[in-house]
């Protein structure tokens, strides 16, 4: 049996790799379309190349900044994504900006539909792909940066390794003390 002090020395070692989990499956904030926000783009692949490289994963947020009365954000089917069709909209919030946390994996479609989906048309739309190690894509916008700068987003290759090392830390730590 180990003594009191190798104990001691076990929790603390337990409680920093615990404490090192927590922090890489934070949650990130995206401010979709970075500074430019969520409006009509200068190129139809803004928000797609915005897209493009991130790590979406549950929990993580999309924040539409976006003018009250100038746009609107609409959750659609892909169908009506492909298409820019406002009709049958699965949700649409009108007052911005809008936080949309992520709570399913899969691909969100999003849209504006202003102008009877011309603001749609000209590239304001955005498709993200959320699962444990996919890319997001979106066809018609521009890119789009993490707002905050905690650690990658869960799923990376980075935040794997970060949230393996802990594990084999503590797996030294038992076997060296017991």
């Amino acid at each position: 049996m180990a003594n009191p002090m190798s104990m001691t020395i076990l929790v603390v070692i337990v409680l920093t790799a615990l404490a090192a989990v927590v922090q890489v499956t934070e949650a990130v904030n995206y401010v979709v379309g970075d500074s430019a926000g969520w409006a009509r783009p200068s190129t139809l692949t803004y928000y797609t190349t915005w897209a493009n490289g991130k790590n979406f994963s549950l929990g993580d947020v999309l924040v539409f900044n976006f003018a009250t009365g100038a746009h609107d954000v609409a959750t659609v089917t892909q169908t009506n994504y492909d298409a820019c069709s406002i009709a049958n909209t699965i949700s649409l919030v009108t007052a911005g900006p809008y936080s949309y946390t992520i709570n399913s994996t899969g691909t969100h479609y999003f849209i504006c539909t202003f102008s009877n989906g011309g603001h749609c048309n000209s590239g304001q739309k955005l498709a993200i792909s959320v699962g444990n190690s996919t890319n997001a894509t979106s066809p018609g916008s521009p890119p789009t940066t993490v707002s905050s700068s905690p650690p990658p987003p869960a799923g990376s290759s980075a935040s794997s390794l970060a949230a393996t090392l802990p594990l084999v830390f503590m797996t030294i730590a038992l076997a060296f003390f017991y």
